[in-house]
């Protein structure tokens, strides 16, 4: 019977790890129309929106009160810088590379833990930190002619992650997972509301509906990821959330017939290998 939890937390994060590289597929086709803010506002704004239809059924005041309001505003500015890196690096290069260089973020928890929370970094993390890094070198390949300067846009949303997921963990001890995901999304919908009308471009019902899926995409994803996480912890979880680069890899191809080469897919196992081995010397450690 144990088996059965583990199982369907799986299930709910290889779902909501589609879900959300759809959301970003979605995010890059309307960006053919939309300025970036614009596209990154809708992301937020209806993400917040459908949130807190969702909690106020169970009591949006409980889920509002924060004991760490200003680690959970920064963790909404983070994000914001997150999506919007990310968007703007989606207008040059393809989903599978900027996702593959987002996958860096595992990586670089570990070596921001050590610097800014005092954590120990012993020589065998500093060889999986090492070999993430190489991948990022092999798929943006500094230097060379086909090296695209917006992948350093991708890498700073995977700088952006790493320290967001600090910050999560910073919180997770004194704020409910729920507190913590209403204002992920509020503080992106409040700031971005203030920017928007400088790059405002009229939709038509078409793309508002598309605009508005962007939302229900981003909220239905973390919901589930939430989801799983309380029936199985997070760190049992880490490698099925590869699935999401799978699918982003996949769109890629087919939705946008994105040319992937050697580099692409040398640089990504390096990237995703990295992950996999610290999370091998986590499970090892306890």
């Amino acid at each position: 019977m144990k088996s059965q939890p583990a199982l369907l937390a799986i299930i709910l994060t290889l779902v909501a790890s589609v879900i959300l590289a759809g959301m970003d597929s979605l995010a890059k086709f309307l960006m053919q129309d939309f300025s970036t803010p614009q596209v990154t506002w809708a992301r937020f704004l209806f993400h917040s929106i459908i949130v807190s239809v969702l909690f106020f059924r169970q009591g949006l005041r409980k889920v509002v009160t924060t004991r760490a309001p200003k680690t959970q505003l920064l963790r909404g500015l983070c994000m914001i810088g997150i999506n919007t890196s990310l968007y703007l690096a989606l207008r040059t290069i393809s989903l599978a590379e900027a996702t593959a260089l987002m996958y860096l973020s595992p990586v670089l928890v570990t070596l921001l833990a050590g610097i800014f929370l005092g954590e120990r970094i012993l020589p065998r993390h500093m060889l999986a930190v090492a070999l993430g890094f190489a991948g990022v070198l092999i798929i943006t390949r500094p230097g060379f002619q086909s090296f695209e300067p917006t992948m350093l846009l991708a890498f700073l949303a995977s700088f952006l992650l790493a320290l967001y997921f600090l910050l999560t963990r910073k919180v997770a001890s004194v704020d409910d997972p729920r507190t913590s995901l209403f204002y992920t999304s509020i503080v992106g919908a409040v700031v971005l509301s203030c920017l928007v009308p400088f790059w405002w471009k009229t939709p038509d019902a078409q793309q508002w509906l598309l605009l508005i899926s962007m939302g229900a995409l981003g909220a239905s994803g973390h919901f589930l990821l939430i989801k799983a996480y309380t029936l199985l912890p997070a760190s049992e979880l880490s490698p099925w959330l590869n699935a999401q680069l799978v699918a982003a890899t996949l769109y890629s191809l087919f939705l946008f017939h994105d040319p992937l080469g050697w580099a692409f897919f040398a640089g990504t196992g390096m990237i995703v290998g990295a992950g996999l081995l610290l999370w091998l010397m986590q499970r090892r450690a306890r």
